[in-house]
This record gives structure tokens, C-alpha cells and sequence, in this order.
């Protein structure tokens, strides 16, 4: 059974997070990785191992962005924001989309998970958002708007309100961050011009 103290805990912790990448600021990343931390517990409490896998990816996934986007700051202690080509997109999606496939079949047929076709295929396309979040793409942000979409649905689901209510905050900071993170490219693109 979840406690809806660690969830509560854990819906805080990533608010905040994704507000702070908003922002484009990197400590965005220690507060990621303190909620992920205690999303494990919540996961795994809630039989949604997919998503138990997914925050043991994050945690790497957060350190590796975490340096990258150390290196990568403009004068102002910000993010700088780069353009994803197209072919490296669709190759990304296609590789997320296989992935999720793969991983939802072995969740089918060698677990007990809730949902094991959705979880497992929104885990593998929120790790293609993260690597491109990671990579400083504004792509990433259309993924989390479709991804925490569907989201909310499976955390309505499985009786996760807490969660889904942060995933529906999530879809607008998304919106935020897409709006930002747009208007930052362009301004970067006008200043090298």
C-alpha cells in the first residue's frame, strides 16, 4: 500500500524539479534526483515496476545531465538550449517506441506489473525525453506534454491521485518550459546572427 505521505513528499520534490528546469537552472537535477529516490518506494509499493526501472535509470540519467549541463551555462548561469535535428529525432522515437515494446512483453509475460504495456512503453519514451532534456533539446518538452499526458490516465488508474494531479502540473509546466525554452533558442539564434 502507498503512503500518501511519500507520494505527497515525492510529488513536491519533482514540482520542483521540473519548475527548476524550466527555469533552465542545474540544480534542477540534485532536487530530481532526491525525488526519484523516494518515487522508487512509491513504484515499487504500487506494483508499477516500470516505473521502478525508470528511477533507476534516472538516477544515472540525472547525474549524466546534471555535468552535462554544467558544461553548457551561458553567462547568466542558465542553460544554453540546442537545436535537435530531425533524423536524430525519429531515430530516438523509433529507438524509444522498440524499447517499450520489448520491455512491455517482458513485463507481460514475466510479471505481476498493473499495466505492463503502458508503463512500460511510457517509461521508454520519458527516457528518450530525458536524454534529450539531457542534450538541452526544446524537443523535450513536446515529449512531456504527450508523455504526462497519458500519465495522469494510468495514475488515475492505479488510484495514484496525488501522482496524477502532479503530472497534470507537470503537462502545464511543460507548456511553461516549452514557451521558455523556445524563446530562449530564438533569442540565442538572433544573438549569433
Amino acid at each position: 500500500m502507498v503512503m500518501p505521505a511519500h507520494e505527497l513528499l515525492a510529488a513536491l520534490l519533482s514540482i520542483s524539479a521540473v519548475w527548476l528546469t524550466t527555469r533552465r537552472t542545474p540544480w534542477c537535477y540534485p532536487v530530481g534526483l532526491a525525488s526519484v529516490c523516494v518515487y522508487l518506494w512509491v513504484y515499487w509499493q504500487a506494483r508499477l515496476y516500470s516505473e521502478v526501472l525508470l528511477q533507476l535509470f534516472w538516477i544515472g540519467m540525472l547525474i549524466i545531465g546534471w555535468r552535462r549541463w554544467q558544461q553548457h551555462l551561458d553567462a547568466s548561469g542558465h542553460v544554453q538550449v540546442a537545436p535537435l535535428p530531425r533524423a536524430a529525432a525519429l531515430r530516438h522515437l523509433l529507438t524509444g517506441i522498440s524499447g517499450g515494446l520489448l520491455l512491455g512483453a517482458i513485463m507481460h509475460r514475466y510479471t505481476d506489473a498493473a499495466l505492463p504495456w503502458l508503463d512500460a512503453l511510457l517509461t521508454a519514451l520519458s527516457l528518450v525525453g530525458q536524454f534529450w532534456q539531457n542534450r538541452r533539446h526544446t524537443a523535450a518538452w513536446w515529449m512531456w506534454i504527450a508523455v504526462d499526458t497519458a500519465y495522469v490516465g494510468m495514475f488515475l488508474v492505479k488510484q495514484l491521485y496525488i501522482t496524477a494531479a502532479l503530472y497534470a502540473g507537470f503537462i502545464v509546466l511543460a507548456i511553461l518550459g516549452l514557451r521558455a525554452w523556445t524563446r530562449a533558442q530564438a533569442e540565442a539564434m538572433a544573438t549569433d546572427r
